[in-house]
């Protein structure tokens, strides 16, 4: 069994456990910011990763970054996070986020597009894209991941579920390639 899928299962009952905490106080969307910003933070800040993560480093020392970190989070929030701490579970912080977050869409009714571009998009273009995926998987709204791959060269790779719609410049160069080779 692969680590990502025994982190996920092992992630998945605390992902619960925090929905229902949270639709027993209305406060979905708010853990659904609060761990959308902590997602960044970790796919950002390889040392924050790093500290976290790391089972030397002191839970004290933990708890206190943490906090810092968390800010203003709700407290419901900032307890789940110590409790984490407390069991040694905080070694699944990012399947645990990434399970909230899939339940919290699912709740929703949004879909998660990821989207890759040869340069940052721009507001304007990144609405256009949302109108083209609702269209496309009827989905009441959608939650976009944006990265940057100057490798497309231009266009941008949207990603929704199993689903994926190449409109990069080196997909349309690689299939030509394709077409001509054949």
């Amino acid at each position: 069994m692969s680590g990502t899928l025994v982190s996920s299962k092992i992630g998945e009952p605390y992902a619960q456990a925090l929905m229902s905490l949270a639709q027993q106080n209305n406060l979905t969307d708010n853990f659904g910011e609060a761990f959308r910003a902590l997602d960044t933070l970790l796919a950002e800040s390889p040392e924050f990763k790093d500290f976290v993560l790391n089972p030397v480093i002191k839970n004290e020392d933990k708890k206190e970054v943490l906090k810092k970190v968390m800010g203003d989070a709700n407290p419901y929030l900032v307890n789940f996070m110590m409790l984490l701490v407390d069991k040694r579970r905080i070694v699944f912080l990012e399947p645990i986020v990434e399970q909230y977050l899939s339940l919290l869409r699912k709740l929703n009714q949004t879909v998660l597009a990821e989207v890759t571009s040869a340069t940052e998009l721009n507001d304007e273009q990144k609405g256009k894209i949302v109108e083209k995926v609702k269209g496309i998987v009827e989905a009441r709204d959608v939650e976009l991941k944006a990265t940057v791959d100057p490798s497309l060269i231009g266009g941008v790779i949207i990603k929704v579920g199993s689903k994926v719609i190449d409109a990069s410049l080196r997909g349309q160069l690689r299939r030509i390639s394709v077409s001509l080779n054949q």
